[in-house]
């Protein structure tokens, strides 16, 4: 009897044990869009990263109805009214601005996004070029600001893109 519940024990250990470790391990991290620049831009965007791969997700409001240009910046930092404090466009493997298709671009050349005639627009990006928090400098997108620019981004001009001001601002940040 001792032999069965023990075997038993040890089959409820193994079988907790194998689950535990074909789990996908998840990060999530949403976060709020500011208005800059005297816009009236708000909204959030959400990072998930699942399996070594981030999907982000944004969905915004308050914009003029077009296309708009989208970027992670440098720093986590939009103190200013223009957001400029949120430098220039991340690019820790210092190469040309370009459509995020390109085999040349930013890490942060996230691209373009496009509001409907009320201004609100949503877009989904799939990526394993970001990780949330995990200190590859190349990669980590904590620490970094997501902004939201006026104009398209033209895929062309360097190193910005000629999108215009910074409507839209957020730190990337826990």
């Amino acid at each position: 009897m001792k032999k069965i519940v023990f075997s038993s024990f040890i089959a409820i250990v193994l079988i907790i044990a194998c689950k535990s470790g074909s789990e996908t391990k998840s990060n999530s991290l949403t976060i709020n869009l500011e208005p800059k620049s005297g816009s009236t831009v708000s909204g959030t965007a959400t990072f998930t990263e699942k399996n070594g791969t981030v999907t982000f997700t944004t969905k915004i409001s308050g914009l003029k109805p077009g296309v708009h240009g989208i970027h992670i910046h440098e720093k986590a930092d939009c103190s200013a009214a223009d957001a400029a404090s949120a430098g220039g466009h991340w690019n820790p493997t210092h190469t040309k601005h370009g459509k995020w298709t390109d085999a040349e671009h930013h890490k942060g050349d996230i691209g373009n996004i496009t509001a409907d005639e009320k201004g609100n627009a949503t877009m989904t990006l799939k990526t394993t070029e970001w990780c949330i928090g995990c200190g590859d400098e190349t990669k980590d997108i904590l620490g970094k600001g997501l902004i939201v620019h006026a104009n398209p981004d033209d895929f062309t001009t360097q190193p910005t893109g000629n999108a215009g001001g910074r409507i839209a601002c957020s730190a990337i940040i826990r």
